[in-house]
């Protein structure tokens, strides 16, 4: 039952964060001269019929009267998932926006935060278990070397040799412009191909410190008095490694990974650039360039709501792993 009391005390705790996001998210362009839908309805030069405007103030909650009016309207939209016009995809509504982006980031910035995460952590617990052998001497100053490297300058790196002068990966986008989008073996075998170059990149320059960090928990945990009685009571090398030595060294990386997964929904940011990859990093910098605030405005909620929520399953795995985490709640 205290395990329980603790999910909901930390998932009371995440709504009120959540909450708090919201109200931010409702002030902060109000702070600004101005408003959101003055300034897009400016850069469309005419375009835009008079009555557009008050459209388009009463979809981002700027309705006439008090400001306590204007947020219940906010929050009402929000409700609904609706947030209003994007300026760079006029006439798109901004949800549809959002959700086109984050299939493509879920695709590239989770595949790679998960392969980066599982590779990094199977090598730093073999790197801490096997000391003083090859593993641990080559593999870990090799990563975290490589991981020390710039960001986009990997990614740039690897799109002029593997792109231009080679000629084996695509140099941008998600899928050959010559598709259409669809259940096709041509379709997916181009998103695979567009995608492995961007992933891998995220992949060098992230795995080094899931290992890193992965073994110095671990060389912790061995030397922990219940790893020692484990071995002496002759249970075997396998179930010592993983029952007693990795299981306890995960909760670190498992804080890690869960926060790495929340910031998934914000995409890999540079890289998504450089290879021009329609992901929410990507959608992100054209919403600032164009001054798109309610793109803006949702992008940066659910970033915050993504982060929330991945907090909240890491405390439901560190329930898992270590059930003295529900106890606490009672002492």
């Amino acid at each position: 039952m205290s395990a329980w009391r603790y999910a909901l005390r930390r998932l009371g705790f995440y709504l009120i964060a959540a909450w708090a996001a919201l109200t931010l998210n409702f002030f902060i362009p109000r702070m600004m001269p101005g408003d959101p839908a003055t300034s897009m309805f400016a850069r469309f030069k005419g375009k835009l019929q008079p009555e557009a405007l008050d459209a388009l103030r009463e979809a981002f909650g700027l309705v006439e009267g008090p400001l306590w009016e204007q947020y219940l309207m906010y929050l009402k939209h929000v409700a609904q998932g609706e947030f209003g016009i994007s300026v760079a995809y006029f006439p798109a509504p901004v949800e549809s926006v959002i959700l086109t982006g984050m299939g493509w980031t879920l695709l590239l910035a989770g595949m790679a935060v998960v392969i980066s995460f599982t590779l990094g952590t199977v090598l730093g617990a073999l790197a801490a278990w096997k000391r003083r052998t090859w593993i641990d001497g080559i593999l870990p100053p090799a990563f975290v070397l490589l991981g020390a490297f710039p960001y986009f300058w990997l990614a740039m790196v690897a799109l002029y040799v593997f792109g231009f002068v080679l000629g084996v990966a695509p140099l941008r986008h998600a899928y050959d412009d010559t598709l259409d989008p669809g259940f096709t073996w041509a379709f997916i075998s181009s998103v695979v191909q567009h995608a492995i170059l961007p992933a891998l990149t995220i992949v060098a320059a992230t795995v080094g410190g899931w290992l890193l960090s992965m073994r110095n928990t671990m060389i912790g945990v061995l030397g922990e008095d219940y790893v020692t009685v484990a071995q002496a009571k002759g249970l075997s090398r396998a179930r010592v490694f993983f029952r007693y030595a990795v299981r306890n060294a995960l909760l670190p990386n498992v804080t890690g990974f869960g926060m790495a997964l929340g910031f998934v929904i914000s995409g890999s940011l540079l890289t998504e650039i450089v290879f021009s990859y329609p992901g929410q990093g990507y959608l992100l910098i054209q919403a600032v360039r164009t001054q798109d605030y309610p793109l803006m405005q949702g992008l940066f909620l659910m970033i915050t709501l993504a982060v929330l929520a991945a907090n909240w399953f890491v405390d439901l795995a560190y329930m898992w792993l270590d059930p003295r985490t529900g106890s606490e709640v009672g002492a």
